[in-house]
C-alpha cells in the first residue's frame, strides 16, 4: 500500500451509479484509505445508502441534462450550485483522488478536482459510454472501460479495460437457503424479475399478467417492481404438482445478492451493473433493454451479455415472446448449465482488485502523464468560464 490517501467517489442518481461506487469505497477502506462518496438527493440513493452507515455520504447539487428549456436551465442552475459544492469541498478535504462512476453528480466534482489539480479517473459500466463520461474524459488521467469499448479522441495510456466493481455483499448463495431467506418456498423453481433501480413500469405488468399461471405450475415470483411503482404485496398458491407457490411484490429488494442467488432465471432490464451481479450470481437471464436508455446503451449491454452466451434479449416490442421464452428456459436444467458455466467466464471477478491498484498507483504522484496540472487547470477554465485569476 502507497500510504492512507483520501478519495472522492462521485457515484449517485441510479443504483447502476452507486453500486459500483460503494464496491469501489468498500475496496479502498479495506486498503486503509478515507472515502467520501457524494450522491444525489434521489429516493433511491437514501433508501440504498441506508444499509452502509459506516461510510461518509454527501448529497450533490445536480440535476440530469434536457433539450428541454425548463429542465435545461434546471440543469445548468444545479450543475453551478454542484461546482460552488464542489470546489468548496477538494479545498476543505484535500483529496488525494476523485473517482467518477458517470451521471449528472460526477461533472461538478471531475471539474472542480481538474481544477485544482486532482488526479481524476472515470469508470464507464456500460458498452456505450455516456454523455458525461465522454464530456468529461478530457480532464481526466484515468478512464476505465468495459473489455473491448472505445472512447474517441482519448490519448493513449489514458483508457484502461477495466470491469465493474461489485459489492461484497453481491456473492452466490445456496439456492435452497436463499429462497427460505426471502420467504419463498425452497423447492419450488422462482422467476425474478427486476427493472433496475427505477423499476420498470412494462416488466412489472407483465409479471402481474402471468404470476398465478406460473404459480399454477409451481414457478414462484418475485418482481422488485421500483420505489413508488407498489406495495409489498404476498401471495401464496398452491401448485397443480402439490406444494407452495409464492408471488411476491416488492417497490424495493436490499438483499440483491440473495434474490439472485434464489432465482432459476432473472428477467431484467439491461443496465451494467444488474448484468454484474447476474453474472457474479451465475444466474442466468432473459434481458429486455429499455428502449429509451440515453444512447441505446442498454441495448449494447444486453447483446454483449447475449453474446457471452450469458442468456437471451428479447425486445420490449416483443414482450408476447416473453412468457414463451421463460417457460421454456426455467425448466431446461441442460440450457441453464450451458448459460451458467458463460457466466462464470463474463465475472470478473479481480476487477475491483485491478482498479485499486491502479487508482494507488494514479495517486502516488509517479506517472508520466499525458497532460500537466496546468493544463487540466487550462482546459476546464476554458469549459465552464473560470476567470484565471480565481485559480487556488
Amino acid at each position: 500500500m502507497t500510504g492512507s490517501k483520501t478519495f472522492l467517489i462521485a457515484c449517485g442518481g441510479t443504483g447502476g451509479h452507486l453500486s459500483p461506487g460503494i464496491a469501489l469505497a468498500e475496496g479502498l477502506v479495506d486498503r486503509g484509505h478515507r472515502v467520501t462518496l457524494l450522491i444525489s438527493h434521489k429516493k433511491v440513493d437514501a433508501r440504498l445508502v441506508e444499509k452502509y452507515p459506516h461510510f461518509t455520504f454527501l448529497r450533490i447539487p445536480g440535476a440530469p441534462f434536457s433539450w428541454k428549456p425548463p429542465g435545461a436551465l434546471r440543469f445548468l442552475w444545479q450543475q453551478f450550485k454542484g461546482l460552488s459544492f464542489s470546489r468548496d469541498l477538494v479545498r476543505r478535504t484535500r483529496p488525494d483522488g476523485i473517482v467518477g462512476f458517470g451521471g449528472f453528480t460526477t461533472a461538478s466534482i471531475i471539474l472542480a478536482g481538474a481544477l485544482h489539480g486532482v488526479p481524476v479517473a472515470l469508470h464507464e459500466a456500460n458498452h456505450v459510454p455516456g454523455r458525461a463520461i465522454r464530456r468529461l474524459s478530457r480532464f481526466a488521467r484515468r478512464v476505465y472501460l468495459p473489455p473491448g469499448v472505445t472512447l474517441a479522441g482519448a490519448k493513449v495510456g489514458k483508457i484502461f479495460s477495466m470491469g465493474l466493481p461489485v459489492r461484497r455483499e453481491i456473492v452466490r448463495e445456496e439456492k435452497v437457503a436463499a429462497r427460505l431467506k426471502l420467504g419463498l418456498d425452497g423447492g419450488n423453481r422462482v422467476l425474478a424479475v427486476l427493472g433496475g433501480s427505477q423499476g420498470a413500469t412494462a416488466l412489472n405488468d407483465w409479471a402481474r399478467q402471468h404470476a398465478a399461471a406460473f404459480a399454477g405450475e409451481g414457478i414462484q415470483t418475485y418482481c422488485v417492481t421500483g420505489l413508488g411503482k407498489s406495495t409489498d404485496e404476498v401471495t401464496d398458491y398452491t401448485a397443480h404438482t402439490g406444494g407452495a407457490a409464492r408471488v411476491i411484490f416488492s417497490p424495493f429488494c436490499d438483499r440483491m445478492g440473495t434474490l439472485i442467488s434464489a432465482a432459476d432465471l432473472v428477467v431484467s432490464r439491461a443496465g451494467a451493473g444488474t448484468i454484474a451481479e447476474l453474472a457474479r450470481c451465475g444466474t442466468p437471464a432473459v434481458l429486455v433493454p429499455f428502449p429509451h436508455a440515453a444512447d441505446n446503451h442498454q441495448e449494447a449491454n444486453a447483446r454483449y451479455f447475449a453474446d457471452q452466451g450469458g442468456g437471451l434479449v428479447i425486445p420490449q416490442s416483443g414482450l408476447d415472446e416473453l412468457e414463451p421464452a421463460v417457460r421454456e428456459l426455467i425448466g431446461n436444467d441442460a440450457v441453464l448449465e450451458k448459460f451458467r458455466e458463460a457466466l462464470e467466464r463474463i465475472d470478473q471477478t479481480n476487477a475491483l482488485q485491478a482498479m485499486l491498484d491502479d487508482l494507488e498507483t494514479l495517486t502516488g504522484g509517479a506517472l508520466n502523464l499525458p497532460e500537466t496540472r496546468s493544463d487540466f487547470a487550462e482546459n476546464t477554465r476554458r469549459d465552464v468560464g473560470t476567470p484565471r485569476g480565481s485559480h487556488s
